[in-house]
């Protein structure tokens, strides 16, 4: 008996999380508002990107909105990024040009170059996308900032990846599901924290009352995470859901350079708030553990009233992450949530594992 109330705690955990993520899966969508007519600054920090600079260059300039620069930022390249940069500039006056040399204090820190392209931005409200991401539609740029007012001024978007074939391609998108779907509903509930530097707006305001990104500048990763942990309330912040809104990035190929990505995203996790930390912690240990007792409870005298609370945990989630999975144009994962989900658990593991032995890596 001791092992089934253990696992109707666990499975009871699981669907309090599930009810969470509910707050996003099930949220409408609110009215279209007009387009507002500020200046805003997209900025983008490439480095050794001249082959995504040439794709996606154009498609930031050809975004439908009435005022906007590009604010692209050459972070210490040795290929031919700043030239690509410097021959779309020639015939687009909207496009200036942050050159960045390493120096011995800031070694390939992306917020350092992150910082010199904020302070050169003229405007109050900025847009951040990375070299590699494109927008899903013309009406990005509107679309993210819309979500602006004289109290919002933190706007989290959606950045994806591309569909390709392959198992990895699955998960990667399955995981940035998860992870989308976790912050967009904590920031729903008044408790952001974290956005993603593919999508994520905020206002120089912001970034200035809370001294940009000093309180983690020597972290290679976290310009975007760690800014949003640390400069969300639950009055500031906005979520932008709308599909013309999203970007989307080409993932890695191979499971190591997927990896590698993951390991140095999750070296930031560590410096979240206290309570964030918690919570992110307890919801990966009570899957794990639903995993594991589900297994001990089926073999057990008390199987059949485990595999009802099995079977019922399986409807909450496909319920609630489906419903996101829909929204965030993600539908193909939904058939095997449980077996992407069982996958990702052991390979945190064993990325949490690995980085406890090793040292932070560069940003690129």
């Amino acid at each position: 008996m001791v092992l089934l109330y253990a696992f109707y705690a666990v499975v009871s955990i699981n669907c309090a999380y599930f009810f969470l993520f509910s707050k996003f899966s099930f949220l409408k969508p609110t009215p279209k508002k007009s387009i507002p007519n500020f200046p805003v600054s997209i900025i983008v920090c490439a480095k050794n990107e001249a082959e995504n600079l040439k794709k996606n260059i154009q498609l930031w300039l050809e975004q439908d909105y009435p005022k906007f620069d590009l604010i692209l930022i050459n972070d210490a390249s040795i290929d031919e990024t700043l030239e690509v940069m410097e021959s779309f500039s020639e015939t687009d006056p909207r496009i200036q040009i942050v050159n960045v040399r390493n120096n011995e204090a800031f070694w390939a820190n992306k917020k350092y170059a992150l910082t010199l392209g904020i302070k050169r931005s003229k405007n109050t409200h900025l847009l951040f996308t990375d070299a590699d991401c494109r927008p899903a539609s013309q009406h990005w740029v509107s679309e993210m900032v819309s979500h602006f007012s004289e109290e919002k001024q933190l706007v989290l978007g959606y950045g994806g990846y591309e569909k390709q074939k392959g198992f990895l391609n699955k998960i990667i998108r399955f995981e940035t599901l998860m992870t989308a779907i976790q912050y967009f509903s904590y920031a729903e509930v008044g408790n952001a924290y974290m956005g993603v530097g593919r999508n994520l707006a905020y206002t120089s305001e912001l970034y200035y009352a809370n001294n940009g990104y000093m309180s983690h500048i020597k972290v290679p990763s976290g310009d975007d995470d760690l800014f949003v942990n640390e400069a969300a309330t639950s009055e500031n912040t906005s979520i932008c859901f709308n599909p013309e809104s999203f970007t989307y990035s080409a993932p890695k190929r191979t499971w190591k350079s997927w990896r590698r990505q993951k390991k140095r995203h999750y070296t930031t996790a560590k410096l979240y708030k206290f309570k964030h930390r918690f919570l992110l912690g307890l919801f990966y240990v009570s899957n794990l553990l639903f995993w594991i007792l589900a297994i001990c409870v089926l073999v057990s005298d008390s199987w059949k009233i485990g595999l009802g609370l099995i079977l019922f945990r399986f409807i909450i989630q496909y319920l609630v992450i489906g419903k996101a999975a829909k929204k965030l144009n993600e539908a193909d994962i939904i058939p095997l949530i449980a077996f992407y989900e069982l996958f990702l658990i052991f390979n945190q593991m064993s990325i949490f594992i690995s980085n406890r032995s090793e040292k932070n890596a560069t940003w690129k």
